[in-house]
Order: structure tokens, then C-alpha cells, then sequence
């Protein structure tokens, strides 16, 4: 065989050992190689070894350090054992071989024991590694607390980790010391018996690290200074420390930092000088009194009996100052403003283009029933789904309108059971959902649902379009698919059969070549990824395509929003996510449901519905926990002005932390600590029995009275009563965004809340009889939720009513609106003539409505001779000018003046469906559709 033959044959055979080595190991670390292909191809490969460096850099670090301490401290001690040869028999000479045989054997014992025993201590700061960075990168607050004068980043970033370094300090040198002196008492032991002593230089060593250990002790006690700002007695009415545990309590730790360091220094006196018995027990018996004291609740209660619960308010006003600063800080509450909300009467239905507006973006579906009306009539397939109805608002013909739409997902469980078990149906061809359905929120009764984007292919009468309408990421449980493929994508259907398509985004990863085919096949454990003939060089596997369990896994520091919502732009459909930074660790604040006691809502996070790019923003650089991560993780966070503009009209302020606030601020918006401490003013979220009714979208002029904005509002109640007290409102559009405003109801007046609206709608027989007519003609009656709608001076309370058959379909219907000032209640199919009969129901009463306002129907208004006395109920007329005896109120029955004698010629016909027919016409090209 010629050489040259031989040397190729060597040289193919070590590539195949090298290819086959390779193939091995990337089969080991198959779900890392793909983790970091999915982060690189997601645009954050450099992040992705980042955090990679930070976790195990942490880790070892940590466990280098502590290996350094026992390992130095086992050599040292290595250099004083059998170092002299003590007088004894056989059993002396067997002993000091084995001391022997462990000090030349340091290398062999004391490197892996000191080794293991770094790694073990070091657990707790791997499994706390995210809070590691935090406590590196974290910068200043800005902002001190009021107790010891601390910038509160101390709180956030150090003292979570200051607590876990001194406690594995006080472990590592309590097992150090114990394992020493072991050690020693051995050697002092065998040369006990002769004229040796032990070494001078094994004392100074125990000595070193009992000073440690005090000065580690030490250390844990000045850190119970800080832990007093979280202390929490539910028996009180405010957070944190009070009078007692600042004046007792607090110069007891003190105390006892003094007693406990004269006992560590006498102990080692008397062991080093032999004497001092009589002053180590002194400081000893010293010491136990002030833990005894300290940890039984004798002294304190004596304290909080006789000296501060006859001057509670005095004692403890400074504390609960402390406590309301820092809770409307940590809360972000300490800039609201408050507005007085000044009710007027219902006496003229002003038709004023505010009022239009106000009316046309009303959002009267239940999220829950709308979700059923899509699924039927919209779905159009089995297998398209729409996990959620989310809010937003669009310019819909040069009107800004508030509307529900929900993207159309694919759900291919719902296939067919032969076509479901397919592993070409899931994988290769049903993809992707299509599109996405629009209507508006506000509707009249008895009337179909308008759509501003339905069916499929997608068809709007409004001009809406978009040139990508696929879905491969959103919010249902999706499993991977590979696309492109040479089969094609079902994209939709459509009588002939199915409209394919082949993806050309750059979502997922490659799968261009047999080994990265061979990897996924291990890594999903299924065979048929890497046999398939059916992939092309451009097929990509798109996985992880849950958008929230996408962002958890890049991102698992941020807490996410519940309720991510799709956005619609001419291009493609966005969703955009929500997310917010939290700490338990600010001082004098009370966590929030055991979850957290400081929130910002920092971040928004938009995912691109085709391709899968997640965009991560900063929102509040003002938040010290952002910018430590922007520290941290360079160019993970881009600024917000660089939110394409498309987008940025559709940001709004999310529920789940304005629910917080209001929660929150129901105890805390009393902000004079006398007032807050008698509690007299504490709210709570308004609902109907036990249903509260939390915050909604809606889109007023609350906030600008010349500018419709899209707003969250939270109507209030007084602690256990039904009235309502105030109206939270928070802005969404632009220099809004974030401003909160508290619109209080005048004191001494009663404004109604949902509970009582809805008792006087039960008790009202009209409505009561046409109920009852619904329900016998085989449909369910349901009452929808009821809004709170502060508009033109008025509260006015919309509920819907739908019914929904009996039979097995059960698609509900909008058919009747209630809507009621506080004091009549009308029933009608259109908000605009529902609000023109409750005018005509309350003038007819000729009440000023309860007392609330004043009657604006004088006698110049309303002439004498039109209104005949024998027609007036007795109890509208002062006993003065008429005797309650000359008129019996039964002589008049109520139908006798009721809202039928008006007659509808004296009513404009025009009506309000939620959406102006002049407003909206059934055609016509509408402004670049996501721009309000």
C-alpha cells in the first residue's frame, strides 16, 4: 500500500474520531447547544452566556472564597500537630502517627474536604444568584429612610445578601472552630502527659477564630437594627416599628451587642490568663437577662399597657408618618392628585359632541360572553381558538373608538382525531392562526354585533388591512412546528379547499443540515425530525412560541402582566406584555398579599406575533431596580423612544399594578397620621354583594376635559357601606400615562354605588316582567357587569342583559341596556334614548333626586296650570300649601305619570348604538389604521 494511501486512511479515521467525539459531546449537552441557538437566533446570544458567566461565576467565586478559609486555616493547624514527640508507650506512638500522618497528608485530606465543604456553603448564593447581581450592579435610590438615614437601595439590593453572607460566615468559621479545636484538644491531650504544653502558636490560632466568630455574631446583631423596620403587629393599624421597638427594643440590641462582646473577651481571658470567672459570668447572666427580655413579650407589653396605649395617637404619630410616606413611595402614590367630582342634576339631555363620544366608546360586553360570540361565529374552524378578548382603541374613520379584538390562534388539539395524531398535520402544515377579529365596544340592544374585522379571509368595511395576518406566537400552549417545508402551511381555508403558504420569517432556529436535525430529534425525542424528507434548506423549527413562557425564559426576573394584549398594525399583529420589577424589601412597607412591598411597571415587552422577536423597553428610569439590571445586562433594555410609532398609541397602564395601588391606597390615601390612625376614611373597591368590581378601560374626558383619553378608572365605597366615595381614575396616552387622579364626591351628599343600583333594579316590576317573560320563553337572562360612568356631571350606572338560549348553542346576546342615575332606573335597547327616558323619569318625580341635587324645574319653568293639583301625589306637595289629608296617595297610581305619557315625537330619534351611523359609515377608507 503506498504511503500516501496509508496517510489518508489515518488522517479519515481521526476526523471520523474527532466528528464522532463532537457528535458525543453535543448529544451531552444537546439542551444547552439548543438553548443557546434559540437565544441567539432571538437576538440576545450575548446575554444568553452573560447569564451563563454571572451564575457559575458567583458559584465559584463564592466557593473559592470559603474553600480559601478552611483550607488555610487546615494547613495552619497542619503545622502544629505532631510537631513534638511526647514520652508514652505504644498507644502514644500509634496516636502520633496518625497526627503525623495528617499533617503530611494535608494535600490528600484538607484540599478535597475544604473543597466540598466551599461548595456546600456556597449553595445558598447559587440559589440566590439573581439577587447576587442585583447587590453588585444595584445603584442609589436617591431617597433615605427616615429611621437610621440609609439610602434605600441598602434595603433593596444589600441586606437580602448581607443576612445570607453572615449567616454562612457564622457557619463556616462555627465549623472551623469545632473542627480546630477538635484538632487541638487531641494534641494537647497526648502531650498532656509530659512537660510539652500546646503550642503558642495553635492557641493564637483558636483564639483568631473565636474573634471571628464574635465578630461575626456581632454583625448579625446589628443587622436586627434593620430587620426592626419590617417588624408587623396586626393588632396594629399601621406597618413597622412603633414606639416601643424603637425605644426599647432598638437600644436593647445594642445592649446586647455590648454584653455579648465582654462575655466572647472575658471568655477568652480566662482561658488564656486562667482567670476572670467571676466577670465571664457576670456579663454572661447580663447577656441571658436582655434575651429574655428581648424575646419574651413581658417587658414590651408592660411598655405598649401603661405608657402607650393611654397616649397611643401621641406615641405613635411619628411612626405611622413613616409608615405612609414609605407605603405611598414603594406604591409609586405619593404624586396623585385630587379633584372634588361636583354632581349635577339630570334635567336637560345636552346632545353635545362630548357627550357622543362619551357614549359611542361605552364597552357593555362582558369579556367572558364576547369570548363565547366570537368562538361561534368567528372561529369559522375547529381548530382557530381566541384565548382571551382583550381592550384597546383604534381611529375608526377619523373617530377615536374603543374597541374589543382578540387574535385568531390555532389550537390543534381541536383537530380531528386522525388528523390530530398526524405528526405532518402538527408539525408541517397547521402552523400558524390566522388574523384577528375586531368590533366596537359600544353596542345597542337587539342588535347585531358590528365588526370592524371579521371572517376569513380577513374583510373590513373600515378600511383596516394587514399584509401578515399569521399568528405563530401568542397565548395558547403551541408545540414546535417546522416551517417552510415542501408540503406547504394551511394558511386558511376556503371552499375549494385550503390556501398554503410558506413561511419566510426568521422566527425559530435553522434546521438547514442532518446534525442540527439529529440534535432536535434527541432534544424533542422524536425520530421523525430527523428522518422527514419534507424539509427544505430554509426550514426552521419554531418553539417556545407562548409568548409569556418565551419572556420567563429570557427574562425571569421581570413579573409579567396577566393580560398581554395584540395590537394590529397595517404590517402585522404585535402583542405587548407588560412587566414590572418588585422587591420585598422595603423598610415600613407591608407586602401586598404576601407577594411584594415595592412595584414599578418598568418594562413593556413587545413580541412580534411572525416572527417570535421579543423587544424589551425601559418605562420608569427612575426605578433603581431597572437600572441595576441595565447595569447589568447591557443593551438587553432599549429606551422608549425607540418604540416604532406605530405602536406607541396602543401603550396603556395596566390593570393588574393599578389594582395594586388602589388596593393600597383605599388605607393609605388618609395621609394625616391622625387620620389614619382613627381610620374614619378607609375605601374599598365598590361591587355588588361579594362580586367587587375592579378596575375597567373606558374612554373619557376625566382627565383633560378637552381631550377623550383612554383611561382606567376603580370607583370606591366607604369601608362596609354601598355608596360610593371616590372615582380613581389613571391615564394611558401620552403625557398622561401614569397620572393618576382621585376624583372625590362631595362630602354630605349620597352618590349611589352598584349594590344599591342594582337593588333598585331588582325592585322595578317593569323590568322584573320582562324578565320574566325571557326566561319563559326558553332563554336565560343574564345581567352583565355594571359600569360606573362619570360623564357630563352625572353618575350614570349601565348594566347590559343578554339572554342566552337553552338549547346547546349558546351564543349570548345583547338586548336590552339598564341605566339609572342612583334614584329611577330605565330599561332600553339604545343608550341615547335610555338617557333621555331616565331624564323625562326623573323630571316626571319631580324629586331634586334624594336630596342630592338641587330641583332645577322652578314655577317660571314649569307653569302651575300644566301640571292639575288632582295629578301631583300628595307627598310631592308641602304639607303647608296642601294638607296631606286632602289628597290620598292612593288616589294616584304611579302609571299615571310614567315615562310613556312622553311622547317619542318630543324625543330626537337619533340614535346611539355605540358607534354614530354618521360616524361610521357601512364603507369607506379609513386613516392608517393603530394611529388614533
Amino acid at each position: 500500500m503506498p504511503k500516501w494511501i496509508k496517510w489518508i486512511i489515518i488522517l479519515l479515521v481521526a476526523l471520523l474520531g474527532v466528528a464522532a467525539v463532537f457528535v458525543l459531546i453535543s448529544l451531552l449537552l444537546v439542551d444547552f447547544i439548543v438553548d443557546y441557538w434559540w437565544f441567539s437566533a432571538r437576538g440576545y446570544g450575548y446575554y444568553f452566556f452573560l447569564r451563563l458567566l454571572y451564575k457559575y461565576l458567583i458559584f465559584l467565586g463564592v466557593t473559592a472564597f470559603f474553600f480559601g478559609v478552611f483550607f488555610s486555616n487546615f494547613w495552619v493547624a497542619s503545622r502544629y500537630l505532631g510537631t513534638r514527640s511526647p514520652k508514652g508507650g505504644a498507644g502514644d506512638r500509634r496516636a502520633r502517627y496518625l497526627l503525623k500522618m495528617f499533617r503530611t497528608g494535608s494535600m490528600k485530606v484538607y484540599l478535597p474536604l475544604s473543597l466540598i465543604l466551599g461548595a456546600v456553603i456556597a449553595i445558598p448564593f447559587y440559589m440566590n444568584w439573581e439577587q447576587a447581581i442585583l447587590f453588585i450592579f444595584g445603584p442609589d435610590a436617591g431617597l433615605e429612610d427616615p429611621a437610621y438615614g440609609i439610602d434605600i437601595s441598602f434595603y433593596l439590593f444589600d441586606y437580602p445578601i448581607f443576612l445570607l453572607i453572615q449567616w454562612d460566615l457564622l457557619i463556616t468559621f462555627g465549623l472551623l472552630f469545632i473542627s480546630l479545636a477538635l484538632l487541638y484538644w487531641i494534641e494537647n491531650r497526648m502531650l498532656a502527659a509530659t512537660e510539652f504544653n500546646l503550642p503558642k502558636g495553635a492557641r493564637i490560632h483558636l483564639t483568631v477564630i473565636i474573634l471571628i466568630v464574635i465578630g461575626i455574631q456581632i454583625w448579625g446583631f446589628m443587622l436586627e437594627q434593620y430587620g426592626l423596620l419590617y417588624y408587623n403587629d396586626p393588632d396594629r393599624v399601621f406597618f413597622g416599628p412603633g414606639y416601643v421597638e424603637m425605644y426599647f427594643l432598638l437600644p436593647l440590641i445594642w445592649v446586647k451587642i455590648f454584653l455579648f462582646t465582654g462575655a466572647a473577651l472575658s471568655l477568652i481571658f480566662m482561658i488564656l490568663r486562667y482567670r476572670g470567672t467571676r466577670l465571664f459570668a457576670a456579663f454572661v447572666l447580663l447577656f441571658g437577662l436582655t434575651l429574655i427580655a428581648e424575646k419574651t413579650n413581658f417587658v414590651p407589653d408592660t411598655l405598649e399597657k401603661y405608657i402607650v396605649e393611654p397616649n397611643e395617637l401621641v406615641k405613635q404619630l411619628p411612626f405611622i408618618s413613616r409608615n405612609i410616606d414609605a407605603t405611598l413611595d414603594a406604591y409609586k402614590l405619593n404624586d396623585i392628585e385630587t379633584r372634588e367630582y361636583i354632581i349635577d342634576p339630570i334635567s336637560v339631555v345636552a346632545e353635545t359632541d362630548d357627550l357622543v363620544k362619551n357614549l359611542q366608546n361605552i364597552p357593555v360586553w362582558d369579556r367572558e360572553l364576547l369570548d363565547d360570540v366570537y368562538e361561534e361565529r368567528q372561529a369559522i374552524r375547529p381548530y382557530y381558538s381566541f384565548p382571551g378578548i382583550d381592550i384597546d382603541r383604534y381611529t375608526v374613520n377619523g373617530v377615536h373608538q374603543q374597541v374589543n379584538l382578540a387574535a385568531r390562534e390555532i389550537m390543534t388539539r381541536k383537530l380531528p382525531p386522525q388528523a390530530a395524531n398526524s405528526w405532518i398535520n402538527k408539525r408541517l402544515q397547521y402552523t400558524h392562526g390566522y388574523g384577528l377579529v375586531m368590533n366596537p365596544a359600544a353596542q345597542g340592544g337587539d342588535k347585531s354585533i358590528r365588526w370592524f374585522v371579521q371572517d376569513i379571509p380577513l374583510r373590513s368595511d373600515f378600511g383596516f388591512a394587514i399584509k401578515q395576518p399569521a399568528v405563530y406566537y401568542g397565548l395558547e400552549e403551541y408545540e414546535y412546528v417546522i416551517a417552510p417545508s415542501e408540503l406547504g402551511e394551511i394558511h386558511y381555508p376556503e371552499r375549494e379547499g385550503n390556501v398554503l403558504i410558506h413561511y419566510d420569517g426568521n422566527g425559530g432556529v435553522p434546521m438547514n443540515n442532518l446534525f442540527r436535525k439529529l440534535l432536535f430529534a434527541v432534544h424533542y425525542k422524536e425520530r421523525n425530525i430527523f428522518f422527514t424528507t419534507k424539509t427544505t434548506e430554509n426550514s426552521r423549527i419554531l418553539f417556545r412560541r407562548n409568548i409569556l413562557k418565551a419572556i420567563n425564559i429570557l427574562t425571569p426576573f421581570f413579573r409579567l402582566d396577566r393580560d398581554p394584549y395584540v395590537v394590529m398594525t397595517p404590517e402585522r399583529i404585535y402583542w405587548i406584555q407588560d412587566a414590572y420589577t418588585t422587591s420585598k424589601s422595603y423598610p415600613y412597607v407591608h407586602e401586598y398579599q404576601g407577594e411584594f412591598n415595592y412595584i414599578r411597571n418598568s418594562v413593556k415587552i413587545i413580541v412580534d406575533a411572525y416572527n417570535g422577536d421579543i423587544f424589551f423597553y425601559t418605562f420608569d428610569p427612575d426605578d433603581p431596580i431597572i437600572r441595576a439590571y441595565e447595569r447589568a445586562y447591557p443593551n438587553l433594555l432599549r429606551p422608549p423612544e425607540e418604540i416604532p410609532e406605530y405602536l406607541r398609541p396602543h401603550i396603556r397602564y395596566p390593570k393588574d399594578i393599578f389594582d395594586a395601588q388602589m388596593d393600597v391606597y383605599t388605607k393609605y390615601h388618609q395621609m394625616d397620621p391622625e387620620l389614619f390612625y382613627r381610620q374614619e376614611d378607609h375605601w374599598e373597591f365598590a361591587g355588588i354583594e361579594t362580586a367587587l368590581m375592579r378596575s375597567y378601560y373606558l374612554t373619557l374626558n376625566l382627565i383633560n376635559e378637552d381631550l377623550h383619553e383612554f383611561i382606567l378608572i376603580s370607583p370606591m365605597s366607604p369601608m362596609n357601606r354601598d355608596n360610593l366615595r371616590a372615582m380613581p381614575v389613571v391615564g394611558s396616552d401620552g403625557e398622561n400615562y401614569g397620572r393618576i387622579l382621585i376624583y372625590n364626591f362631595p362630602k354630605g351628599q349620597q352618590v349611589y354605588g352598584p349594590a344599591q343600583v342594582s337593588s333598585l333594579i331588582d325592585q322595578d316590576t317593569a323590568i322584573a316582567q320582562e324578565f320574566t317573560l325571557w326566561d319563559q320563553a326558553g332563554s336565560q337572562v343574564i345581567r352583565g357587569r355594571m359600569i360606573v360612568l362619570p360623564v357630563e356631571n352625572v353618575i350614570l350606572y349601565i348594566q347590559p342583559v343578554y339572554l342566552v338560549s337553552s338549547t346547546r348553542l349558546k351564543i349570548p346576546e345583547l338586548v336590552r341596556l339598564i341605566i339609572s342615575e342612583g334614584t329611577a332606573v330605565v330599561m332600553d335597547r339604545d343608550l341615547m334614548e335610555g338617557l333621555r327616558k331616565l331624564e323625562a323619569r326623573v323630571l316626571e318625580r319631580g324629586e331634586p333626586m334624594d336630596g342630592r341635587f338641587p330641583s332645577q324645574a322652578t314655577a317660571e319653568e314649569v307653569p302651575a296650570e300644566e301640571v292639575p293639583a288632582e295629578e301631583v301625589p300628595a307627598e310631592e306637595i308641602g304639607a303647608e300649601e296642601i294638607g296631606a289629608e286632602e289628597i290620598g296617595a292612593e288616589e294616584i297610581g304611579a302609571e299615571e305619570i310614567g315615562a310613556e305619557e312622553v311622547p317619542a315625537e318630543e324625543i330626537p330619534a337619533r340614535e346611539i348604538p355605540g358607534v354614530p351611523d354618521e360616524a361610521l359609515p357601512e364603507t369607506g377608507e379609513a386613516p392608517t389604521p393603530g394611529n388614533p
